[in-house]
């Protein structure tokens, strides 16, 4: 039969042909050029920080499987099609006068090698860009370690489970994907060339065709008889029963002997296919075809499913009690929560306790001495208006919590850095120099004491209730001493600043308000030569950085800048916590980031969602991406110099075998834990999303018991954060409580240190079941304590929830309508506190309120304490424990101004204000007079601000404060019987100072 002349496609003119060859180059330009730019800054960048090994192995380890993969896909179909073509038959019969093929055939005969070319490079170039993202699966194959650790079924290393079978399901996932591709361009060649032809009754198939596919169909399914052995290991990660990870009795039973048989059938039908290429029969394929999936519905799902339902559901406590246990056994090691680590403490729960016994127990005066009432999620407005000084200046959004010992006591204090907020420029100030060659850095470190505020709050246009400031900038030294106070890495750098560029011979970054800088430190990358200029201004699409003059001999571009973004490039392998915090060791500002290794495959280990499992209700931090995970250390403590972006990883868990491997991947990056500098462990805290991770398993594996652990009985809940919606979230519903920092001392400890800690409720239920702590002491760092109390009989401990109810229905609260009732003002209420003391468990919360004003911000205005059925409410923290546990108890507590007074300018106010004298000689003080002392304390703290800050305005209300508060404390006096005698106050209005030339 003559077959119909070829057509082919119309030919492109000369003239087309070079317009098409012009125009692909310039788009190959735009996307090997932009991703060979982003190449080149982020090699100059690793330079920088001197991380350049991790960026090059990364490089080269994806450029190898790109190429590798890509190769092997695209060469693979390459081989086939070429094979496919070859073995076309030499007359192709025509179907018709409009055969569509006969189109297609033409087009491909006329341009056969940009077909069999070009689709195999497309192919592989697409296969190759997917597989270089899995680099880290590669290196921890070729860099694993032994755990020294079996797993109970196969007693395999569990090595084995971290590093190479994830590799070896990957590698049988490509070659899956390779054979299907291959088999599907041999199958749709054919078909073009004649191969396959679907007239007729039944349809034809070639003999090189049918040759062709079923080897191909042969290999396919001689893969799936490999991957039906791996399959068995990965049992030991199954999810078939909700309630535990790890391999069931019908997976041990069922599942497991069915994969073996079912590899042998599928070894067996791809012999059969081999065979069919031979033997000119499409038999025994099919029948191979029709046994593999007739098996696999049959040994595969059908026998599971019967003992799953049949033998396991009727008896199911004990069928699966050898799995439980292996699954309690192996979180508790995955997550570092094993015996070794956790302490479980049987706490008696009281709910009665007397002053007296309470002022006789050393370990709670530690722990009312120290109690928390600032908020660090509430007061960074607080912060920002009255320290952040001019408005190009910042806090983040949450501020941070670490300890410091100053004048021999180490106390607990709200910190945060002052860093550079360009988001505050105003319209005149927004242009491009000024945003990022003018003001480059932030200046000073900023930290309140925890448990004590000015003064206390009278009414809401008072000057009390606000943190006492212990500042270290450039105009003041400060009790925490900060050699070089200059802050250009921070978490709120979020854009490039270009440092060292000069007007004239003159520093251009703003220092303070009468002096300007020239950065002097090692970070960022040298931008003063014309290619580095060039290639950031085509980078950042600004051509500024190109044509300013002011970028000359010396400058330097710094980005990446934010603590987190830097440690995550130089340990991608990590996972960070999401809140890294600054903290002043040895004269200088770090950021300290937590990194954990995990990973996603550990036997048995329960599988855990991270993102679910850290998340609450705090704002202002970083959220994990919600993937599976079923092991975690937190082995890799991170520092960040704020002044020269210099980054440092130490090994605090030398015996990880994750971090090992990883070190292997990256040698030299992570030093080790005898590197630590002296002071750094000192503020090392145990990182709050590994404490959140840990918690809710903790809820379920304190638990050491399969039946118990069957039943559910005992388990407990992390509880909802009553303080949400404006404190009136008592249902138990909505986001988690939060973990908090604490300084106390719980049972067990001789002294108080600094903890992480969270309270968990029953199961489904309100009242409380444990409290839990870890301590961030270097001597017993990590040490997990565990308060178990009474959950049944007549002691029951209000949870959370019902703790935060009595607060709202305490007549004294409900009724405050200068406080809770009061339309001027917000209120917000504070962290709920729970802390052991006298044998039970003392809450505490402050309530802060803030004017509706736009130029408010909250202040601390009364404190509530709850033990057993008593509830407090008071200004300070020593009236509400005296309210709960009576006279003398709030004795114990730190009253308002105790921890000093805020820090004063270098140059010495000329004002003279002073507080009363004391009244030692004679005559007793009132509560009138009392408050009346605290109102001057606080109107002379706010006008030794002003005149630091030089705002004159505020100088103005805090004389008129001061004015009114002595007056006050005349009348008092008056009342009180005993003679007037006035402050020392200079006449009517004293002088203000002006402010500090060096001020900034």
């Amino acid at each position: 039969m003559a077959t119909r002349p070829p057509i082919g496609l119309p030919k492109l003119s000369r003239r087309s042909r070079i317009l098409l060859i012009i125009a692909g180059i310039f788009l190959g330009l735009l996307l090997v050029g932009s991703r060979l730019l982003s190449t080149y800054v982020n090699w100059l960048w690793f330079g920088e920080v001197g991380f350049r090994s991790v960026f090059t192995t990364v490089l080269w380890t994806r450029i190898g499987l790109f190429f590798a993969v890509g190769a092997f896909v695209g060469g693979l179909l390459a081989l086939s099609l070429w094979i496919a073509y070859r073995s076309r038959p030499v007359f192709v019969p025509v179907s018709s006068a409009d055969d569509p093929l006969a189109r297609y055939r033409s087009t491909i005969v006329q341009r056969v090698r940009l077909f069999g070319i070009g689709i195999p490079l497309v192919i592989g170039l697409i296969a190759g860009s997917a597989a270089q993202n899995d680099w880290q699966l590669v290196q921890l194959m070729f860099n694993a370690t032994d755990f020294g650790v079996t797993d109970p079924q196969f007693n395999i290393d569990l090595g084995f489970y971290a590093f190479q079978l994830p590799f070896i399901t990957w590698l049988i996932s490509w070659l899956f994907v390779a054979v299907a591709i291959a088999f599907f361009g041999a199958l749709i060649t054919h078909y073009i060339f004649g191969g396959i032809r679907l007239a007729g009754k039944g349809g034809q198939l070639a003999a090189p065709a049918r040759m062709q596919l079923s080897i191909i169909a042969g290999v396919f399914v001689l893969i799936y008889a490999v991957d039906y052995f791996f399959e068995r290991y990965e049992l030991l990660f199954s999810t078939r029963n909700t309630l535990f990870s790890g391999a069931t009795y019908t997976d041990l039973n069922a599942v497991l002997p069915a994969k073996l048989i079912l590899m042998f059938i599928a070894a067996f039908c791809a012999v059969a296919f081999f065979a069919g290429a031979f033997l000119r029969n499409l038999q025994l394929p099919a029948i191979a075809t029709a046994l593999l999936i007739l098996s696999g519905l049959l040994v595969g799902v059908g026998w599971p499913a019967i003992i799953q339902q049949f033998s396991v559901r009727p008896n199911e406590n004990a069928k699966e009690a050898t799995s439980i246990q292996r699954n309690i056994d192996a979180t508790r090691a995955a997550y570092g929560v094993s015996a070794d680590k956790v302490t479980i403490q049987d706490y008696p729960g009281r709910t009665d306790a007397t002053g007296a016994a309470i002022r006789a127990d050393p370990s709670s005066t530690n722990t009312l001495s120290n109690v928390r009432l600032l908020d660090p999620n509430i007061l960074a407005p607080t912060f920002t208006q009255r320290e952040g000084r001019e408005n190009f200046y910042g806090f983040p959004e949450k501020l941070d919590i670490d300890r410091y010992t100053i004048d021999g006591k180490t106390q607990d204090y709200i910190v945060a850095a002052r860093e550079i907020k360009t988001t505050g420029l105003t319209e005149t100030q927004g242009g491009w120099i000024n945003r990022h060659m003018v003001f480059t850095h932030g200046n000073g470190f900023v930290a309140a004491p925890a448990n004590t505020v000015n003064s206390a709050l009278q009414d809401s246009s008072d000057q009390g209730g606000f943190p006492i400031f212990k500042v270290s900038d450039l105009a003041t030294p400060g009790p925490i001493k900060v050699a070089q106070p200059r802050i250009y890495y921070g978490e709120l750098a979020t854009d490039y600043a270009i440092v060292g560029g000069k007007n004239g011979d003159k520093p251009m970054e703003y220092d303070t308000s009468s002096s300007t800088v020239s950065y002097e430190g090692r970070g960022g990358v040298p931008i003063d030569n014309v290619f580095n200029k060039l290639v950031f201004t085509l980078h950042h699409a600004e051509r500024n950085i190109l044509f300013s003059s002011q970028i000359g001999e010396g400058a330097k571009i710094m980005y990446n800048r934010n603590p987190r973004d830097r440690v995550s490039q130089v340990a991608p392998w990590l996972t960070l916590d999401g809140d890294p915090y600054p903290a002043v060791v040895n004269g200088k500002i770090l950021w300290i980031v937590d990194g954990y290794t995990t990973l996603e495959n550990y036997p048995y280990a329960q599988r855990t969602a991270l993102g679910d499992a850290t998340t609450d209700s705090l704002g202002g931090v970083v959220r994990q991406e919600n993937r599976t995970i079923s092991y975690i250390r937190n082995s890799v403590k991170a520092t960040v110099d704020a002044y020269d972006g210099s980054v440092s990883l130490y090994s605090i868990d030398d015996q990880d075998p994750v971090l090992k491997a990883w070190q292997n991947v990256f040698p030299g990056t992570v030093k080790a834990k005898s590197e630590i500098p002296a002071g750094l462990s000192e503020h090392f805290r145990y990182p709050e999303d590994l404490f959140k991770v840990q918690r809710e398993l903790l809820s379920k594996y304190h638990v050491s018991d399969a039946g118990e652990f069957f039943s559910q009985k005992t388990f407990w809940n992390v509880p909802a954060d009553p303080t949400e919606d404006g404190g009136s979230n008592t249902t138990g519903n909505g986001a988690n409580q939060p973990p908090y920092y604490v300084l106390a001392q719980a049972p067990g400890q001789t002294k108080a240190t600094f903890q992480i800690t969270s309270a968990l409720t029953l199961l489904n239920r309100a009242f409380l079941a444990s409290w839990v702590s870890v301590s961030s002491d270097p001597q017993d760092y990590g040490k997990i304590r565990i308060l178990r109390l009474p959950t049944s009989g007549s002691v029951q401990i209000d949870g959370p929830g019902q703790v935060q109810n009595r607060f709202l229905t305490t007549p004294e609260v409900a009724e405050n309508r200068t406080l809770i009732q009061n339309p001027t003002v917000n209120v917000r209420f504070g962290n709920l506190l729970t802390l052991p003391v006298a044998d039970g468990l003392l809450f505490v919360e402050p309530i802060y309120i803030q004017r509706k004003d736009a130029n408010a911000f909250p202040q601390l205005a009364r404190v509530l304490v709850s033990f057993g059925n008593k509830v407090g409410f008071a200004p300070t923290i020593d009236e509400a424990l005296n309210e709960v546990f009576g006279a003398g108890t709030g004795d114990t507590a730190t009253k308002p101004g105790e921890n000093g007074n805020p820090p004063t300018s270098t140059t010495n106010p000329t004002t003279t204000t002073q507080p009363p004298p004391s009244n030692n000689g004679g005559g007793n003080t009132t509560p009138e007079m009392d408050q009346a002392v605290q109102a001057l304390n606080a109107a002379i703290a706010h006008l030794r601000e002003a005149q630091r800050s030089g705002d004159f305005t505020e100088q103005g209300k805090a004389l008129a404060e001061l004015d009114a508060a002595a007056k006050k404390y005349d009348e008092a006096k008056a009342k009180a019987g005993q003679p007037s005698s006035n402050p020392s106050t200079p006449g009517a209005s004293p002088s203000p100072t002006p402010p500090p030339t060096g001020g900034g």
